[in-house]
């Protein structure tokens, strides 16, 4: 078993930047890929980004590409979301997840199976 606590959420004003975080624990040895997902007012939960546990090729929505960035630090068993140049349109719940196949080309929520309580970014224009 896995569980993950993602912190860092906000309210912030469009153009500014936040950080999430999210600690896992329990059994992570098991983890392949960490991904990010967003789920906003009345639409899906869609991947943001995601990254495998050796650290290369990390996949980013071209929503968010060249703004997000995401990170790891396996020493804390932390994952990162670095996110700049807000939009209105980034304000969702976002939600950490961990997987114990590779999926992180492209992240699906069915491929998930462990999930974070998520945390709200809300993004004011």
């Amino acid at each position: 078993q896995v569980q993950l606590v993602e912190s860092g959420g906000g309210s912030v004003q469009a153009g500014g930047s936040l950080r999430l975080s999210c600690v896992a624990s329990g059994y992570t040895p098991s983890i392949k890929c960490m991904a990010w997902f967003r789920q906003g007012p009345g639409k899906e939960r869609e991947g943001v980004a995601g990254i495998y546990s050796r650290g290369d090729k990390p996949y980013y929505a071209n929503a968010v590409n060249g703004r997000f960035t995401i990170s790891q630090d396996n020493a804390k068993n932390t994952a990162y979301l670095q996110m700049n140049s807000l939009k209105p349109e980034d304000t969702a719940m976002y939600y950490c997840a961990a997987s114990v196949g590779y999926y992180c080309d492209y992240p699906v929520p069915a491929h998930f199976g462990y999930w974070g309580q998520g945390t709200q970014v809300t993004v004011s224009s």
